[in-house]
């Protein structure tokens, strides 16, 4: 990393300890941030091609809560799941043994494309009190603002896994292309958190296991959103969402929270598919307006 991170300092006093838990038959490591005693924890999902310090500037923001935060597998220091394809299903179903085995009864947060594995689990039967979707999948990406870039980037995910194994990785971890991902995503006119933001994807956006795992979960990420699972979703849900996001639009956001029996709405202006980077504060804000002590039960 070469850019400075403007959340360090708060981030710097939250004690974070990386741990390991066996499931699905392989290893998951997960990172747990804040104190033992908290009165709430929450079980982060990060997003597609991110792993756990993606999520670590919301967590900044939330010094007195409990907050687990797991790399998916095949991605960060995660490996793949053994013999299986990386689609929903399987995302699904690791995220019910993992909170199950690590952190019964927590609350369940998931950004992005963590927002269709959390729905998909919980609407699967995993037991939780509450669930925080942030920068939702609400709609088909391909049909989305950036629709054409989308298809543009069913080309380049379909090429990475086709090409000879060489060309192909080569081509996946591409940091001219990273990088344009990253400029087409950040809407801060701060300087500096735009250099932390294109730090963050140079670093981090390319630590996946292999083209295989990521053709996958691209697969997955592109075919599922999350209508398909609120309706079953009778927990409380907090939607954080981007006025600017150019996966789901905000009119899209506004439907889909009506999908959930029990769902509330926060936009946050100026922003797009970063809130976890670019307003984490305002994220942090509405997570802690949602589990006000009031809501006897969560943990």
């Amino acid at each position: 990393m070469t850019a400075p991170n403007p959340y360090a300092p708060l981030l710097d006093v939250i004690p974070v300890e990386r741990r390991e838990a066996a499931v699905l038959g392989g290893t998951t490591a997960f990172w747990v941030y804040g104190p033992a005693d908290a009165e709430v924890t929450i079980v982060a999902v990060h997003g597609f091609r991110g792993e756990h310090h993606g999520l670590e500037p919301v967590v900044a923001h939330l010094p007195s809560v409990r907050v687990i935060s797991p790399d998916l597998p095949g991605f960060g220091e995660t490996a793949p799941v053994p013999g299986r394809t990386h689609d929903l299903d399987l995302y699904a179903e690791w995220l019910r043994e993992f909170a199950a085995v690590v952190a019964p009864g927590a609350v369940i947060l998931g950004h992005s494309f963590g927002s269709i594995v959390v729905a998909a689990a919980v609407a699967g039967g995993l037991e939780t009190p509450r669930v925080i979707l942030v920068n939702p999948i609400g709609a088909p990406a391909l049909e989305g603002p950036r629709g054409i870039l989308t298809r543009l980037a069913v080309f380049y995910y379909w090429a990475g896994a086709k090409l000879p194994k060489r060309l192909g990785e080569a081509l996946l971890r591409n940091g001219l292309i990273v990088r344009v991902m990253s400029v087409s995503m950040a809407k801060t006119k701060d300087s500096g958190i735009r250099r932390f933001v294109h730090d963050q994807h140079d670093t981090y956006f390319s630590r996946f296991a292999d083209r295989d795992v990521l053709h996958d979960a691209f697969v997955a990420s592109v075919s599922n959103d999350v209508r398909a699972f609120a309706p079953r979703i009778a927990q409380p849900t907090l939607l954080v969402a981007a006025v600017r996001d150019d996966i789901t639009p905000i009119e899209a956001e506004r439907k889909l929270v009506k999908m959930f029996p029990d769902a509330e709405l926060v936009e946050i202006p100026d922003v797009g598919h970063l809130i976890h980077y670019e307003t984490p504060a305002a994220a942090a804000d509405a997570i802690t307006r949602f589990l006000a002590p009031s809501d006897a039960g969560t943990r």
